[in-house]
């Protein structure tokens, strides 16, 4: 990485360049609104689940759309990681870029303009088959149900935009590769294409279990990118499926992580590490051949606003201390803190600037 001198005031490394971190997933626009459990009920909704909708899932986009206070925010949880890295970093501008599939229409539009305000070098693949695509985040009080509505995301096309040489050459400059589980759904191929690369050129590949529904329903397309995944990230829940589906025979948090870090793996010249986060409970890590655990930032349960986003939050704060080169306790200590900022907001917004020190 393109590091100059560290200053030795601050002891910080500066200017990393940019496109060194590369993202791609499923832009979302995030439409928030706090809902009660009548509604839950009414369309089938558990409490802190993430699901894709289904067809009589589609009055509840009109109907969350009518009620009180709805928010509008750039979301899908890959592209909210990137930004939120982008922001940890702060300057240069545009160290972090993102790939995804939007509809030529105003929602699109917000995300690119969305994008731009966070400074990160978004190249979407444009069409106008299918609307860009939405997620109903359904709030109430401290939890919240996803419904995505997956729309444009799901046209994304390898050769159509990951194969054409320019947006290739953006992906060779990137040092560190995030692509959340939720991708596994829209295009197996551009994942497998990008962990390739990284792996055979001894980069960092890292993925998210993103949703139990991944670990069940889409375990082979999961379990062809896991040998090429240096850093395995995921939630209890998360975990607790990934574990039941591969047979772990294990419900231990610890043990899991062990046995997805010993999982098969191509370039052995990186040992795995797996980062499980548990809400409010310690983030668990292997460091080496242990399993450490790493308690998260107090905070009053009345601050907390929304905890939609907070995955991603992690993910990114972790992001932005792994493209510094920073030991592992480091990034999960900046994953700790932008979770901690992004709970007292609405969807996965942030302040102006960080306070990390």
């Amino acid at each position: 990485m393109s590091y100059e001198e560290p200053n030795m005031s601050t002891g910080m490394t500066t200017a990393l360049s940019e496109n060194t971190l590369f993202g791609m997933g499923n832009p979302l626009l995030d439409i928030s609104a706090v809902v009660d459990k009548d509604f839950l009920d009414k369309f089938g909704l558990k409490l802190n689940d993430q699901i894709l909708a289904e067809e009589h899932h589609k009055a509840l986009f009109e109907e969350i759309v009518q009620k009180n206070k709805v928010e509008y925010h750039a979301g899908g949880s890959t592209q909210n990681s990137v930004k939120i890295a982008q922001w940890m970093i702060q300057e240069p501008h545009k160290v972090a870029t993102f790939f995804g599939c939007i509809g030529t229409d105003r929602f699109g539009e917000i995300l690119k303009k969305k994008a731009e305000e966070a400074h990160v070098d978004a190249h979407y693949y444009e069409q106008n088959e299918e609307p860009t695509g939405t997620c109903a985040a359904c709030i109430t009080g401290d939890n919240r149900s996803l419904v995505a509505n997956l729309a444009a995301a799901n046209c994304y096309k390898k050769e159509k935009h990951l194969d054409l040489d320019s947006n290739w050459e953006l992906v060779k400059k990137a040092k560190v590769y995030y692509i959340a589980g939720f991708f596994l759904t829209v295009s197996p191929e551009s994942i497998l294409k990008v962990a390739k690369h990284a792996s055979e050129n001894n980069k960092i590949f890292c993925m998210n279990l993103s949703a139990p529904f991944i670990s069940q329903f889409f375990k082979e397309p999961l379990m062809k990118v896991m040998p090429y995944v240096d850093i395995l990230f995921g939630n209890e829940t998360e975990a607790a499926t990934f574990a039941k589906e591969l047979g772990f025979e294990t419900d231990d948090i610890a043990e899991i992580a062990k046995k997805a870090q010993n999982l098969p793996k191509e370039n052995t010249k990186r040992q795995r590490m797996v980062v499980f986060t548990q809400g409010k409970d310690d983030t668990v890590a292997t460091v080496g051949e242990k399993v450490t655990r790493f308690p998260v930032l107090d905070i009053d349960q009345n601050d907390i606003v929304d905890t939609n986003g907070a995955g991603d939050a992690f993910v990114g704060g972790f992001l932005s201390s792994l493209v510094k080169e920073q030991a592992v306790e480091e990034c999960i200590r900046a994953g700790h803190y932008s979770a901690n900022v992004i709970i007292r907001r609405v969807g996965c917004t942030f302040p102006e600037k960080p306070d990390f020190q």
